[in-house]
């Protein structure tokens, strides 16, 4: 894994700082991250090395945004989606990474579809969805996609954004929410043999870069008006969605 060339050693780089930059400023950008990762070094071995990283990133942003968190919401999510991190589990010996991302690439599209139009038809009468099967069907799905393509933060943006949170809670509840699915899932990831010892070495030489990151996700997320950050999310979850096809 550290025998590895200067344009790959680059691409790890790049791709820890923009964890720390999508944890604590900018939602949206993880998309990005596992295809990097993916490029640089084999797709098993780098779920193992990116999920450690993530873990850095999270705990820096619940640190900074811990008093901004909707526990209301997190709290309807974390049942279905620890199951669905488990369903996610025993489906990863049945189902690929390549048939499962245009379902989600879908149903992501689908629901941003549907908040556009309510927007558009009710604007700001629009109710929020509180009801408990909306809640349930997104931890589920949000569960088994990160289990097995890496792709709940699409998926977690459209919940967070019909939930019409502002900036700081926005990124503060995402910040909880992915801290505790990111440790429930190391077990999980162990077991596959997806985090080694040797991924755990790469680790500690791309975490400075994470901290890096995170620093400057704060300095750009304080300059970034509401509605500026309300639209900006919103194209970022729509080109995620779009390159789940691909």
């Amino acid at each position: 894994m550290f025998d590895l060339s200067a344009v790959k050693w680059t691409i790890l780089g790049i791709g820890s700082f923009l964890v720390g930059l999508t944890k604590s400023g900018i939602p949206g950008l993880g998309v990005l991250i596992a295809p990097m990762f993916a490029e640089a070094i084999p797709a098993r071995a780098s779920t193992g090395a990116l999920l450690p990283l993530l873990i850095v990133g999270d705990i820096f942003a619940v640190a900074y945004y811990r008093r901004h968190a909707v526990w209301k919401y997190l709290v309807r999510l974390f049942p279905f989606a620890g199951a669905g991190i488990i369903i996610g589990y025993f489906a990863m010996s049945r189902i690929t990474d390549a048939q499962f991302r245009p379902i989600i690439g879908g149903i992501t599209l689908f629901m941003l579809a549907v908040g556009f139009w309510r927007n558009v038809t009710k604007g700001k009468d629009a109710p929020i969805p509180t009801q408990w099967w909306f809640a349930a069907l997104t931890g589920l799905l949000a569960g088994v996609t990160t289990m097995i393509a890496n792709a709940a933060g699409t998926v977690m943006l459209i919940y967070f954004l019909s939930m019409r949170l502002p900036k700081t809670e926005f990124i503060g509840t995402s910040a909880w929410y992915f801290f505790v699915l990111n440790v429930f899932k190391v077990p999980f990831s162990v077991s596959l043999g997806f985090i080694t010892a040797e991924s755990l070495l790469l680790n500690l030489r791309l975490v400075p870069l994470v901290l890096v990151g995170a620093v400057v996700g704060i300095l750009v997320a304080k300059r970034i008006p509401e509605k500026v950050f309300s639209v900006v999310v919103q194209l970022l979850a729509l080109g995620s969605a779009i390159k789940l096809f691909f």
